[in-house]
């Protein structure tokens, strides 16, 4: 039987092991502050989501389909939160011109202020990264990146939009370069979540 993550004995002697159990506490960092700010203000973890998420996103990202593969919920789970933050006046359905049955959500006034009050509810997570040099930031980037294009590839998480996945990105003789800004990029230039972005073929 293979060794488990959250053996601790099985970790001594494993650096992979060490190294995706140290995701599984950020990851666990980030739902505790999720959940703060949810409890707060009264609302689920996956409403704030939703709402910073149409806050910063197109219009054409802010549907109910896309929102489910987003967050990588069933679309039935995500039509409820919706509902939910439509009811508590946040967001409001608009039904595009080229076809009555699709809509996309907008934030209200009440819901941009409430962004406002949630946006940051990671920012404790940066304090930590602060004392990394800028150099092994880039590094560090660009080796989570690769990561997160293996997850996708693998069909673990949805599409990322990413450099990596991206058909404005190609790689050559180890320099990173972006077709859309026609330039080369640095590691630390690499994108994780890219307004430009459009998915390689």
């Amino acid at each position: 039987m293979a060794d488990s993550i959250f053996d601790p004995l099985a970790q001594a002697g494993n650096s992979d092991l060490k190294i995706v159990a140290a995701f599984e506490r950020l990851s666990e960092a980030f739902r505790v502050l999720l959940w703060e700010k949810a409890k707060l203000l009264g609302i689920s973890p996956i409403q704030i989501q939703i709402l910073i998420f149409v806050e910063y996103h197109r219009d054409e990202a802010c549907k109910v389909s896309h929102l489910a593969q987003e967050f990588n919920l069933t679309k039935p789970t995500i039509s409820e939160a919706v509902k939910a933050l439509e009811q508590k006046g946040y967001i409001e359905r608009r039904t595009e011109s080229t076809d009555a049955r699709s809509h996309t959500i907008h934030l209200t006034e009440a819901g941009r202020t409430l962004v406002v009050q949630t946006a940051h509810f990671a920012n404790p997570m940066l304090g930590g990264l602060a004392r990394i040099p800028a150099a092994e930031k880039g590094v560090l980037l660009e080796q989570l990146l690769g990561m997160l294009e293996q997850l996708q590839r693998s069909g673990i998480i949805s599409v990322q939009r990413m450099c990596f996945s991206c058909r404005f990105y190609q790689k050559r003789g180890g320099v990173h370069i972006c077709q859309f800004l026609n330039k080369a990029l640095k590691s630390h230039d690499l994108r994780v979540d890219c307004a430009e972005y459009e998915a390689a073929g």
